[in-house]
């Protein structure tokens, strides 16, 4: 985990010593459907998808006039649906995620992503169906870490819609078991705010 955040800032770091002219921003919102990988295959519990969203903001530097990186800093809500033995109850977590994406981007203003997030824990508690909530924090580890993968769409008018499925690489769980890792696809909406980028970008 340290690796990776080492790599995320040195990325960061060398980006912004080659990024031409100044960054350009942007805002993004949208859907999570997050779950857990466990390694344990003798877990006996059926995973489903947790519905959340995520609420960040864009910086998007230009490489060259086709490659660009994009840091991201994100508000996101994760975790899983989780049966067992017939009872159901929910897996909730918060993070901070920085995600940092290399983009290269088509003239018809599709653009394909990839890129490693490192993320921040800031809450977790798991959710019964009779409404009793235990907190879980101390279950998790504080940091998270990844790759993700995107492919998203921009409009001449500046929004934009984009999917992106983020594999967690590092083991979130805290407790002596199995190593459990976020699974989360996000779909969302975005826009950024410099019409001369709109135009370039297209």
């Amino acid at each position: 985990m340290k690796k990776l955040c080492v790599f995320v800032v040195g990325t960061l770091f060398t980006a912004s010593c080659f990024a031409q002219g100044k960054p350009v921003w942007g805002i993004k919102g949208g859907l999570n459907f997050a779950t857990y990988h466990h390694a344990n295959k003798d877990v006996q519990a059926t995973l489903d998808a947790r519905t959340g969203f995520h609420l960040g903001i864009i910086s998007h530097n230009h490489l060259t006039d086709k490659i660009a990186i994009q840091p991201e800093l994100q508000f996101s809500t994760q975790g899983t649906e989780v049966n067992v033995a017939n009872e159901d109850f929910e897996y909730q977590l918060k993070y901070i995620n920085l995600p940092v994406m290399f983009q290269y981007m088509f003239h018809n203003g599709f653009r394909v992503e990839a890129g490693p997030y490192i993320g921040a824990l800031i809450g977790a508690k798991d959710v019964y169906d009779d409404g009793t909530e235990d907190d879980s924090k101390d279950d998790y580890k504080t940091f998270d870490g990844g790759l993700g993968l995107g492919l998203n769409y921009l409009t001449y008018s500046g929004f934009g819609i984009g999917g992106r499925y983020n594999i967690g690489l590092a083991n979130i769980n805290d407790r002596v078991g199995s190593k459990v890792q976020n699974r989360v696809f996000q779909l969302s909406l975005f826009y950024m705010f410099d019409n001369d980028h709109k135009r370039k970008s297209r």
